[in-house]
């Protein structure tokens, strides 16, 4: 059979092999074949002037429609024509949770090349366009020709933050619709394949005989999977290994296992694809999923901009609830948190926690209970504070997560479009509004919805669940138990480092598996690891599913081994990449195995780097199910320790770590602890020029520092406290801070800190017009110093006294 397998010329420009940042996209299957309506549809969209922002493409279809492989392909065709690059990022989970637009800014900035330890922390603003990072990402993106593809956009509140007042720049959003507020876009939707697609998809994957002598069973099958690509590609796979079964009896089993998986829990799954393995067909009428969810080819559009991808279906789980930290700091006494009596302690007002945030001294911070003086630099303008609790970010264990989840799911049916009233009003409403607006004026081509949006779920009967039945029940145990398991791995993404820690058996064996899964279109392929290291996906659509298998087959004791397994394997690959990078800061654990083990420096660091939001989210994980406290507390100490040391640690991610350190240290009752995260959570704000945020830090952690009995923490407190307060221009207050700090110091018999004391209460004093008190602390300082021999300390309050005297001496 001929194979039209749709394909564009490249743009004009440079080579497309000289293009950065292809590598970055989702492999994806290597046989597509059809949509050549949608793609010349895209490439026409693409063509369009744009004026006063990048051109916006939107392609939308239900889960299981292909959007992200078209996405993918057009991306390749139309490289050549964005030399500085190309630029990818999901913006949601597979368990339908909201990736904040700042976060994802993040990591945009960081395929530019970008140095993100300059961006600083996120702030509480109203509008997510204003976060530091989408700032930071906007700005970066002027003045150059890059292609954005951001998959799997869940609503226009995530998309318009990271659109850049570019021309020169291309977005383009694969969603599940709907997708409304975005003014001047005209979405492409897929529906399924027409027929000759379909049947030369299946003949491909199939074998062109089997369906060529058969052509009636194969449109059957085409029409029983509503023409949608993932659909036909797992029947294709089902039919792979029952190589005597007829094509017309492949549709009758499909409408069976629909009709049964729509009215069996998920734990029936496997016994119902039992029988198939042996060939064995059971009774089952013509019908089928006929007619299912776009089944019409070709792109479809609506008016406004208001975007509604096939028939959006019920309403899914909305974004996990965010999660808090770990147990021990580096240093500490003992790596684990015990158990403890969960006892609560009052948090400062600041960015929610558990979000990717930003900003940070050049030289990083300390881990937990690591924690030095605030060095005496000048300190930079207070700004304007924000509010208690960072927009758009999960929080940790009783917070809430993201942002608010609550327009409510649609139901449509086959082949059309199913509009909400409200939806239409909001958009005409939108478009009235900005024909008055200048179209430069962001506010006049974005109106984002009040409201995240749903994630479109997969219905129990949808002919994709029918055949994932079906395939899932030709599986080994070895397979299927690893399918389920890959459900626990952060992000949902797995290599066979990560694997074979999660059903314990060797790499080769969990490789193995791995390609065979990803054989059958049951895991998506990845960019392979720094190392060459094929990495693996679980697809959104197929993720709830797994997860009820899950539940239902495996016992709640293995889950909990499985994730204990998984943490203590990247505690022990975390911390052999900090010996590789740091021989001199200590012995790293016990080699890995052989297809485990990092070999250089350079890969060490360019695997901290890879599996950054894996490592994570790991963590995240671990301490929101609050289960296994011990061993994520020595994950996060393992990479407050190593993420510093690769030179690339996002100031956001070092918050995130020391929050989860101050979680477990309140859910355990450990003050100690508490204080140490709460002082390193204070000097990022501080860091960040958030005063007012980081003395609310540094005052709870003189509280948890007083309750431990812990003189040198409460000084390191007191410091801190006073130099927000000196910074924020309230000299009475800093130099009382100061005097407290001081007292503490001296009583302990810290020199060195008694004489930067000193000094810091006679700035405080000199900003009062207090001359003499300043002269005389200054004087006390250099005494101290000379006692400690310290020349360059001396050369320092010497000029300052210096300083004074000339301006006293002047009439000041």
């Amino acid at each position: 059979m001929a194979r039209k397998t749709a394909t564009m010329d490249a743009g004009p420009g440079v080579s497309v092999e000289d293009v950065p940042g292809l590598d970055r996209l989702p492999a994806g299957p290597a046989l597509l074949v059809g949509r050549r309506a949608e793609l010349a549809a895209l490439r026409a969209a693409a063509a369009r002037p744009a004026e006063g922002r990048s051109r916006v493409l939107v392609l939308a279809g239900r889960p299981g429609s292909g959007r992200t492989t078209l996405a993918v392909r057009f991306a390749r065709t139309v490289a050549a024509d964005y030399p500085d690059g190309v630029l990818f990022a999901r913006l949601s989970t597979p368990d339908g949770g909201r990736v904040p637009p700042a976060r994802a800014a993040r990591r945009l900035l960081e395929q530019l090349g970008a140095d993100v330890a300059g961006v600083p922390l996120p702030g509480a603003v109203e509008d997510s366009r204003d976060e530091p990072a989408c700032v930071a990402l906007r700005e970066a993106l002027a003045g150059r020709k890059v292609l954005l593809l951001l998959d799997d956009v869940r609503d226009a509140g995530q998309l318009w933050p990271l659109l850049a007042d570019e021309p020169g720049c291309l977005v383009l959003a694969t969603t599940a619709g709907p997708l409304t507020g975005i003014e001047d876009i005209d979405p492409v939707i897929l529906g399924g394949l027409d027929r000759q697609a379909s049947g030369e998809l299946l003949g491909d994957l199939v074998g062109g005989t089997r369906i060529s002598c058969d052509p009636v069973g194969g449109a059957d099958l085409a029409e029983a999977c509503a023409a949608r690509p993932a659909a036909l590609r797992l029947m294709a796979g089902w039919l792979r290994g029952n190589p005597k079964l007829a094509v017309t009896d492949a549709a009758k089993e499909l409408a069976r296992a629909v009709r049964e998986a729509d009215a069996t829990p998920a734990g029936g799954a496997k016994a119902a694809g039992g029988v198939h393995a042996a060939g064995k067909t059971a009774s089952g009428g013509k019908e089928g999923a006929r007619g299912g969810p776009g089944a019409s080819g070709g792109p479809g559009r609506t008016k406004g901009g208001a975007l509604h991808a096939g028939a959006g279906a019920g309403v899914g789980a909305g974004p996990k609830a965010g999660t808090g930290a770990d147990g021990r700091a580096p240093g500490g006494a003992g790596a684990g948190a015990g158990p403890g009596d969960g006892k609560g302690v009052r948090r400062p007002a600041g960015p929610a926690r558990g979000g990717a945030k930003r900003g940070e001294r050049r030289g990083g911070t300390q881990p937990a209970e690591h924690v030095s003086a605030p060095a005496p630099e000048q300190v930079p303008a207070p700004e304007r504070p924000g509010r208690p609790g960072g927009a758009g970010k999960p929080g940790t264990a009783g917070t809430a997560a993201g942002g608010a989840v609550g327009t409510a799911g649609r139901a449509g049916t086959a082949g059309t479009a199913s509009t909400v009233g409200s939806k239409a009003e909001q958009v005409e409403s939108a478009a009235a509004a900005a024909a008055a607006v200048p179209v430069t004026d962001p506010a006049a081509w974005v109106k984002p919805g009040p409201e995240p949006a749903e994630p479109v779920p997969v219905p129990d009967n949808d002919p994709l669940i029918g055949a994932f039945t079906l395939l899932y029940g030709t599986l080994s145990a070895a397979q299927a138990r690893m399918l389920r398991a890959l459900t626990l791995a952060p992000g949902q993404t797995a290599d066979l480092r990560t694997a074979s820690a999660l059903v314990g058996c060797p790499a080769p064996e969990a490789a193995t598996m791995l390609a065979a899964l990803a054989e059958r279109e049951l895991l998506g392929a990845e960019p392979p690891a720094a190392d060459g290291t094929p990495r693996y996906r679980v697809p959104g659509r197929l993720y709830p599913r797994l997860v009820r298998l899950r539940e239902s087959e495996d016992r709640p004791a293995e889950v909990e081994l499985a994730r204990a397994r998984l943490l203590e394997r990247l505690v022990r690959l975390t911390e052999s990449a900090r010996a590789l990078l740091d021989p001199a800061g200590g012995p790293g654990p016990d080699p890995l195995p052989g297809p485990l083990r990092l070999r250089s420096a350079a890969d060490a660091r360019q695997w901290l780097l890879g599996e950054r939001d894996v490592l994570l989210g790991a963590v995240a994980d671990a301490i929101g199910q609050g289960d296994l406290d011990g061993s994520a507390g020595r994950l996060v100490t393992a990479l407050l320790r190593a993420l510093p040391l690769t030179g690339a640690a996002a100031p956001a991610d070092l918050y995130q770590l020391h929050e989860q350190v101050l979680t477990v240290a309140e859910r355990h009752g450990k003050p100690r602890r508490a204080a140490a995260a709460l002082l390193n959570l204070g000097d990022l704000q501080a860091a960040a020029g958030r005063w007012e945020q980081a003395c609310a830090h540094y005052r709870a952690a003189l509280e948890h520092a007083r309750s431990a009995d812990d003189e040198a923490l409460c000084a390191r407190a007191l410091e801190g406290a006073a130099g927000c307060y000196r910074a924020l221009g309230e000299a009475v207050r800093a130099a009382d801070w100061y005097g407290r700090a001081l007292a503490l110091r001296q009583a302990m018999g810290d020199h060195a800190a008694e004489a930067r004391l000193l000094a810091r209460v006679a700035e405080a004093h000199t900003a009062q017009r207090r001359f003499e008190e300043a002269e005389r602390e200054y004087r006390a300082s250099l005494s101290v110093l000379r006692r400690l021999g310290d020349e360059r300390g001396q050369q320092v309050v010497g000029d300052a006294l210096a300083e004074l005297r000339e301006r006293l001496d002047g009439g000041w």
